[in-house]
C-alpha cells in the first residue's frame, strides 16, 4: 500500500520523467539543423509494484533510458561510402587539373603541341622547294625551336602538378592524424561518461560519428567497437587508435622510385589505402597523370632519334655532315642543336651524293625526308604518327577523366540515397518534437496536478486532529 506519502513521491518521480521529456524534446528541437545529429527519445518504464491489500500497486514511472534513434549498418554504410566519393572527388580534382596542363599554353603566339610538330614538318616541306634558301633554313629552325620550346614547358607543368598533388597528399595526412586524435580523445569521453552515469553518452558517440565520416573521406579504414564503448580504427591492417589512444600516426616518405607514398609510424613499408581522397590522389598521380608523362617523354624521344637518324646522314650547305638537330633524350631537355641556331647554312638538308658524284647545292633529298616523317607511323611509337601518338595520350587522360566523372556521378546517387535512407531514421522532425513537447507538458502538468491533490487530501487528514 503506497499510502499518501508513496502517492506524494509517485507524483514526484512523473513530475521529473516528464521533466526530463520536456528536456530531451528541447534538445532535439535545438539541434535540429546539426547534421550530425540523431534525435534521442526518452523511455519511460514502470517503477517496481509496492504490496497492496490484495494485489501490487503501481508506484508510478521513471526515465530508463534517453536513447539515440540510429542505424548502424546505415552508418556504416555512409562511412563506407564517404571513402569512396572521396577518392574518386579527388581523382576528378587531379585529372581536370591534368588536362589543363596539357591544353594550349595561353598568349599570343602560342601553340598546342600537335600544332607545332605539324609546322615543323611543314618547314621541311617549304625548305624542301628551296633548298639553298638561308630564309627557309632560319624558319626551319625556328619552327623546331618552337617545338622544342614546348616540350619541357608541358613537362614542367605536368611535374608541377605531380608536385601539388604530393602537398594535397601531406596536408590530407595531417588532416587524418588530427581526425585520430579526436577519435581517441572521444573514445575517452565516451568510455568515461558511460561508465559514471550508466547511461549512453548519446551526443558524445554523435560527435565521434561525424569525426569518422570526416576520415573516410580522407583515409579508408575499418572500424571495431569494443565492448567499453570505444571504437578502434585500423588502415591497412594497422591499427592507428586503440581505446582512448592513438597509436600510430599517418606519416609521408619518398620511395626510392620518387613517389610520395604514406606509412604508419614506425613502419618501413607503405600503408594499403583503398579509398579516401588520399588514395584517389595518388591513384592519378600514379596512374593517369604518369602514363601521361610517360607519353609525352616517349613522344620527344621517339622525335630526338628519328630526326636525328635522318638529319646526320644528309649535308649542309658547305657539304658538312654528321651533325644532330635536336639535343637532349627526354621532353625535359629536348632542344635544337646551337649549332644550327648560330648558323642556319649548316642544317643539313641534302642528301649524301651517290658514289663518284658531286654534292649540289640544290639537293633537297634530307629535307623532303624530314617533311614526309611527319606522316609515318613511328615503331617507337606504336606504329602512331607523332600528331597521333599526342592525341592518344591527351585521349587516354580524357578518358580516364570521362570515365571517373561518370562514376562519381554514379556514387553520388548512392551517398545521397544513404544520406537521404538515414536522416530519415535520425533527422529531427519539428512537428514530431512539438507534438512531443506538449505531450509532455501535458504530462507534466497531469503530475502536478496529483501532487497538488495529495498534498488536499494530506491536510484533510491532518484536520482530522484537530
Amino acid at each position: 500500500m503506497l499510502g499518501l506519502i508513496g502517492s506524494l513521491r509517485m507524483g514526484t518521480r512523473s513530475l521529473a520523467a516528464q521533466r526530463q521529456g520536456v528536456e530531451v524534446a528541447g534538445h532535439n528541437l535545438a539541434n535540429v539543423n546539426n547534421t550530425a545529429y540523431a534525435h534521442q527519445r526518452v523511455s519511460i518504464q514502470s517503477t517496481a509494484s509496492g504490496d497492496g491489500f490484495t494485489q501490487p500497486v503501481g508506484t508510478g514511472s521513471e526515465v530508463a533510458a534517453i536513447r539515440q534513434i540510429r542505424d548502424q549498418i546505415l552508418d556504416g554504410q555512409v562511412v563506407t561510402e564517404g571513402g569512396v566519393t572521396g577518392s574518386l572527388e579527388s581523382q576528378q580534382r587531379a585529372l581536370k587539373l591534368a588536362s589543363s596542363a596539357s591544353a594550349p599554353d595561353s598568349g599570343e603566339g602560342s601553340q598546342q603541341l600537335v600544332t607545332g610538330l605539324t609546322d615543323f614538318f611543314n618547314a621541311f616541306a617549304s625548305l624542301a622547294s628551296q633548298p639553298a634558301s638561308i630564309f627557309e633554313r632560319e624558319i626551319a629552325v625556328q619552327k623546331a625551336v618552337a617545338l622544342a620550346a614546348q616540350f619541357p614547358a608541358l613537362d614542367q607543368r605536368l611535374s608541377r602538378l605531380s608536385d601539388q598533388l604530393d602537398e594535397s597528399l601531406d596536408a590530407d595526412l595531417d588532416s587524418a592524424n588530427a581526425l585520430l586524435s579526436d577519435i581517441a580523445r572521444l573514445n575517452f569521453q565516451v568510455f568515461r561518461t558511460e561508465a559514471v552515469s550508466g547511461g549512453t553518452a548519446n551526443d558524445l558517440r554523435d560527435q565521434r560519428q561525424a569525426k569518422m565520416e570526416s576520415l573516410s573521406g580522407l583515409v579508408g579504414f575499418d572500424a571495431v567497437e569494443a565492448s567499453d564503448g570505444s571504437v578502434a580504427i585500423l588502415v591497412g591492417g594497422e591499427p592507428m587508435v586503440v581505446v582512448d589512444t592513438r597509436t600510430k600516426t599517418f606519416e609521408g616518405y619518398t620511395a626510392p622510385d620518387g613517389r610520395r607514398l604514406i606509412r604508419a609510424s614506425g613502419t618501413a613499408g607503405p600503408l594499403v589505402v583503398t579509398s579516401g581522397r588520399v588514395h584517389g590522389t595518388m591513384d592519378a598521380r600514379d596512374g593517369a597523370l604518369k602514363d601521361l608523362r610517360d607519353g609525352i617523354d616517349e613522344l620527344a624521344a621517339a622525335l630526338i632519334d628519328e630526326v636525328n637518324a635522318i638529319h646526320t646522314t644528309g649535308l649542309a650547305l658547305d657539304g658538312t655532315t654528321g651533325r644532330a638537330f635536336f639535343l637532349g633524350s627526354s621532353a625535359a631537355d629536348i632542344r635544337v642543336n646551337q649549332v644550327l641556331l648560330d648558323d642556319p647554312t649548316t642544317l643539313q638538308a641534302a642528301g649524301a651524293p651517290p658514289v663518284g658524284g658531286s654534292f649540289a647545292r640544290g639537293d633537297n633529298r634530307t629535307a623532303l625526308a624530314l617533311s614526309k616523317l611527319g606522316n609515318e607511323a613511328i615503331a617507337d611509337l606504336g606504329g602512331q604518327t607523332f600528331g597521333g601518338a599526342y592525341n592518344r595520350a591527351v585521349g587516354r587522360l580524357g578518358g580516364e577523366l570521362s570515365s571517373v566523372n561518370q562514376r562519381l556521378a554514379d556514387q553520388k546517387v548512392v551517398s545521397d540515397l544513404l544520406k537521404g535512407q538515414r536522416d530519415s531514421v535520425i533527422g529531427v522532425s519539428i512537428d514530431e518534437e512539438m507534438t512531443d513537447l506538449t505531450r509532455f507538458q501535458r504530462g507534466y502538468q497531469a503530475s502536478a496536478k496529483l501532487i497538488t491533490t495529495i498534498d488536499e487530501m494530506l491536510e484533510t487528514t491532518l484536520g482530522l486532529k484537530r
